[in-house]
């Protein structure tokens, strides 16, 4: 997927000649002799004609465009390419993140517009927090030359700010505190200097360029990089706008990481994030006597986020965005794959069929290092179920979205988690909402006080025991759900284990049964509030919104096949002396039978947990099992047996 950049292909095909100047340049290696690849005025022409991305220094930072000569496009094709011969320079990948663009985003913007509009005497210190990871090159430098604050209208104006989450946002910050800040504290070096993950950099180019030195340090690598604006606590005001002394978590991506196995496996956000390229040597400069480096570290910093990507791309020149339709396009091709190929797993059986009902379990995995979704409260994941009869008309559906791409039977506030689903009106989806001092749902985030629900998919290995399990609390019923995160009584597994009991409407052919999981960046629910006010900010986002696609990404899917019941007189010829005709509610078995006869139940491992001899009648029996699935065989006096599954949810 090469990437070309016009005025460089322009420059290109006008120069005939490409001149070498051999140089002895100052450097503390070996060899101190280097071979620049073009001249002085060439490499001004390159800055004049080929790139958007912004130029300049302030106090602290460099501008990402100062970084684009060495670790951006080569036109020779002979630096920042793989095996193939592809461009994969870190620059290109970047420009067209969710990280590069954060200062731009409308959605952002149009949130901080819309708080700040509530809480007119809360201007200040609101932009001041939002803007110290969404503009951090220029909230930092500000705050490095004495300033209190640092405002929207600073930041929309600076354009070191307007880079986003640049280069050296990453490169400069320090090991002091690393993995202890968070809401927007970082700690950055003074110095000019950038730091990296290869030891021993040659330093002469970007000196030479920049003034700034590259060091190598461990700590560019540790998932705590991440962790200054990754977690965020913010303080909680009532509707007067005093601030109530109390705080609330509104995301803890970091804190979610470190309560995982991830973490212990010493699997960090880079690992995923920013993906390392083991096969074959990356020149990362063309025309000095730079080491190859392996493994190269890819920087689509791919996340979730596609529905913003696609607005981006198709509002390029009215955003002012530094990126083109094809950079937009292959950022979103990588997000899909993580979202597709790296987020979940989906396991669905049929357990049991009876003549009006279905029973199936559906097990949902969560494969990333974090909860699922993460992040920004916006976002979601939910679960749309199926069961199509053989003509493949549909008899059962949950989880269906109406025109507008909300979920049909949502509750006028919020779903709540389910263990057990048995009707169309009841939909599993995956959030957290957050609520107000009044108890109230609130998208409001100066409103935060507590959590109604978050039921998130947790990582694998996280624990109600984890010392972060304060700030990545589990909330609502999922609490109490034998299945979520648990596996045979032990917590981490990461997973959810939902039941579906679905009426079959007297339909006793085949059937097929699938399972969808679908994510949602803005669900439009979630945007009523906002929306129901007036900002420019907000009415330039909401024209944006309502011609965005907003249809949800499908993640994943599952179907399994139901087979047929031939007739209810075929029933009773499999079971034609004791049969299992109801168990709900969870501790009780309804029994029917015509003669006398044993039974035993037995766990999923065949273990033996209940007996009974001599039983007639129609009977109930009492039990106290640990949820899962569970098999009883009756054995009447010839020795026959009839077996029959049941959950205890």
């Amino acid at each position: 997927m090469p990437k070309r950049k016009i005025g460089f292909l322009i420059l290109f095909s006008v120069i005939v000649t490409v001149i070498f100047l051999l140089a002895e340049l100052p450097v503390n290696h070996a060899s101190a002799t280097t071979y620049t690849f073009h001249s002085d005025a060439e490499r001004i022409r390159f800055e004049e004609l080929a790139d958007s991305l912004p130029g300049g220094f302030n106090v602290l930072f460099a501008a990402s465009g100062e970084c684009d000569h060495c670790h951006g496009y080569d036109p020779e094709g002979l630096a920042s390419v793989n095996l193939l011969g592809e461009d994969i320079n870190l620059v290109d990948d970047w420009r067209a993140s969710m990280m590069a663009n954060s200062t731009k985003d409308p959605f952002w913007r149009a949130k901080v517009s819309h708080e700040v509009l509530l809480y007119p005497q809360l201007q200040q210190q609101i932009e001041h927090k939002c803007t110290s990871c969404h503009a951090p090159m220029g909230h930092f430098a500000a705050i490095h030359e004495g300033q209190e604050y640092y405002s929207m209208a600073e930041a929309i104006t600076d354009t070191i700010a307007l880079d986003g989450v640049s280069c050296l946002a990453c490169h400069k910050q320090t090991e002091e505190d690393l993995g202890h800040l968070h809401s927007g504290h970082m700690n950055f070096d003074t110095a000019k200097v950038a730091y990296g993950p290869y030891i021993s950099p040659l330093e002469s180019p970007m000196v030479g360029a920049t003034d700034y030195l590259p060091v190598y340090s461990e700590h560019i690598s540790d998932a705590g990089i991440c962790a200054g604006c990754h977690s965020l606590v913010t303080e909680t005001v009532d509707y007067a706008g005093n601030y109530t002394g109390n705080t609330f978590v509104e995301q803890a991506t970091y804190h979610e990481w470190l309560n995982s196995e991830y973490e212990v496996d010493d699997v960090t956000c880079q690992t995923c994030h920013m993906e390392a390229m083991s096969k074959g040597e990356v020149i990362i400069i063309a025309g000095y006597e730079t080491e190859p480096r392996t493994p190269f570290y890819l920087h689509e910093l791919a996340g979730a986020n596609i529905f913003m990507l696609k607005i981006f791309r198709d509002n390029i020149e009215e955003l002012g965005l530094n990126a083109t339709y094809d950079q937009f396009t292959e950022a979103i091709a990588a997000t899909e794959d993580m979202l597709v190929n790296r987020t979940l797993s989906l396991d669905l059986e049929v357990l049991q069929r009876s003549t009006d009902t279905v029973y199936l379990a559906l097990k949902i995995s969560n494969m990333a290092g974090h909860k699922f979704p993460s992040g920004y409260p916006s976002r979601r994941a939910f679960v749309e179920f199926t069961v199509q009869d053989e003509f493949g008309d549909t008899i059962f559906i949950s989880g269906k979205t109406d025109e507008n791409q909300e979920v049909i039977g949502h509750d006028p506030d919020f779903e709540p988690h389910f263990d057990v689903i048995r009707s169309e009106d009841e939909v599993q989806i995956y959030e957290l909402v957050v609520a107000d001092v009044n108890d109230n749902v609130t998208t409001v985030l100066v409103r935060g006080d507590h959590a109604l629900k978050d039921n998130r998919l947790p990582p694998q290995g996280f624990t109600t025991s984890h010392a972060t399990y304060d700030t990545v609390r589990i909330v609502g019923e999922a609490v109490s759900d034998p299945n979520f995160n648990m596996e045979e009584g032990q917590e981490g597994s990461g997973s959810d284990i939902v039941y579906f009991n679905i009426p079959t409407q007297g339909n006793l052919g085949a059937l097929e049964a699938t399972a969808k999981v679908f994510y949602q960046t803005a669900p439009p629910k979630w945007m009523e509030e906002m929306f129901a006010e007036s900002t420019e900010e907000i009415d330039y986002f909401r024209t944006l919104f309502d011609e965005a696609e907003k249809k949800p990404i499908l993640i994943r899917e599952r179907s399994v096949d139901i087979g047929s019941i031939v007739s209810n007189q075929n029933i009773e010829d499999q079971v034609s002396f004791a049969r299992l005709i109801n168990h709900t509610p969870r501790n009780i078995l309804y029994v029917t039978s015509m003669e006398k006869h044993s039974y035993s139940i037995f766990d999923n491992n065949g273990k033996t947990v209940l007996r009974e001899s001599n039983q007639n009648g129609d009977y109930e029996i009492r039990f106290h099992l640990s949820s899962g699935l569970y098999g009883i065989r009756f054995t009447d006096d010839q020795g026959r047996s009839i077996t029959e599954k049941f959950i205890v949810p």
